[in-house]
């Protein structure tokens, strides 16, 4: 399961790794952390997980229409070339 709040994750983390001596230094330390990091990573260019997915899914149908196409189009091909049957000549 995703974790509901990343950033106070992350923060946390970094947090729990820090000498001994700058995590004494408290819960104001560890809000202005939060916040310069909430501001550097705004500052990227990100997407969220479901835009993220939503893109993914339009890549999916996007391929797939794709391949129906592709195969349509050999299919006329073999329909067009001389001697594949059809008994009619190409246009």
């Amino acid at each position: 399961m995703r974790d509901p709040n990343p950033l106070d994750s992350l923060t946390q983390e970094v947090f729990r790794r820090l000498p001994q001596g700058f995590s004494a230094l408290g819960e104001d330390l560890r809000k202005q952390f939060r916040t310069a990091l909430a501001g550097a990573l705004s500052k990227l260019d990100l997407v969220t997980r479901e835009e993220f997915d939503v893109q993914t899914a339009v890549l999916q149908r996007t391929r797939e229409k794709l391949s129906e196409l592709e195969a349509v189009v050999d299919s006329l091909e073999q329909q067009l070339r001389p001697g594949s049957g059809s008994g009619e000549p190409p246009p």
